[in-house]
């Protein structure tokens, strides 16, 4: 697919608009609008992984969501870990990093995947 423009994009965007009501899950996939809503919707996706990408979460903002997620306080955390509180403080300002054993036990407990707490 070559480079999409603004104008493009922000065409594709209108055209979803108006195809959505038209489109719901008993529309068969080779229905006119449901292809061409496939069709606006790629553009639109493709245009803003190029204009807008997505940042990798921080290792700070990893375990500070994870905590959130779990309902989990940063002090019972840093008993699991085997940390003080402060130190795991500093883990979510972006003080300082977690030791390749802390980032270990930190996936294991707050279900984070391995690669994303590496960056990858």
């Amino acid at each position: 697919m070559s480079k999409i423009t603004k104008e493009q994009y922000e065409f594709a965007q209108s055209r979803i608009e108006e195809l959505l009501p038209l489109v719901d899950d008993s529309t068969p996939a080779n229905d006119k609008n449901a292809v061409e809503l496939t069709m606006m919707s790629d553009i639109v996706i493709a245009y803003e992984k190029e204009h807008y990408p997505i940042e990798k979460p921080t290792v700070a903002e990893l375990i500070e969501l994870s905590l959130e997620e779990k309902g989990m306080t940063q002090k019972q955390l840093a008993s699991e870990i085997g940390v003080s509180p402060s130190r795991v403080n500093d883990y979510i300002a972006g003080r300082s990093e977690p030791t390749l054993k802390v980032a270990r036990m930190l996936c294991r407990i707050l279900n984070i995947h391995p690669a994303a707490m590496l960056g990858l």
